[in-house]
């Protein structure tokens, strides 16, 4: 028996259920919580987030937010979050080019730190597209 966990977004309740594992990229490096784990609030930064139910993984693309842990339960809010099939990978790759051509050119008035978030929201979110491709790959073998 596992926890429960709960992923919100503003736009919809993201994910609900009982799991045994979650690892969140923490601002401070990965954290994997398990059942009974002392209580912890903690912000999130962009990054993946790795649901484990017995052999299951599943893993999503996240933005920023926080983790809250207590006794029996787990909830992340997240700015957002998406399931590999929900990746528009096109409109990811599109993100990942701008991103790189603004800090490459560096016009005028340049914001460093949105342009270089904006990159790393690119790059986690086609890193989780991929990983859509791998499994795709593994069950049409």
């Amino acid at each position: 028996m596992g926890f429960m966990l709960k992923i919100v977004t503003p736009e919809r309740e993201f994910f609900s259920g009982e799991v045994d594992r979650i690892i969140v990229r923490g601002i401070e490096g990965d954290l994997a919580i398990l059942k009974n784990r002392a209580p912890i609030v903690t912000p999130l930064a962009i990054g993946k987030i790795r649901i484990l139910q017995g052999e299951e993984e599943r893993i999503a693309a996240a933005v920023n937010g926080y983790i809250s842990v207590d006794k029996d339960s787990t909830t992340v809010i997240t700015d957002s979050a998406e399931w590999p099939g929900e990746i528009d990978v096109k409109r990811a790759e599109e993100a990942k080019l701008r991103a790189e051509k603004r800090l490459k050119e560096k016009p005028e008035g340049l914001d460093i730190d949105r342009a270089e978030l904006a990159l790393r929201r690119a790059l986690n979110r086609l890193e989780v597209a991929n990983l859509k491709k791998f499994d795709d790959e593994k069950f049409n073998q």
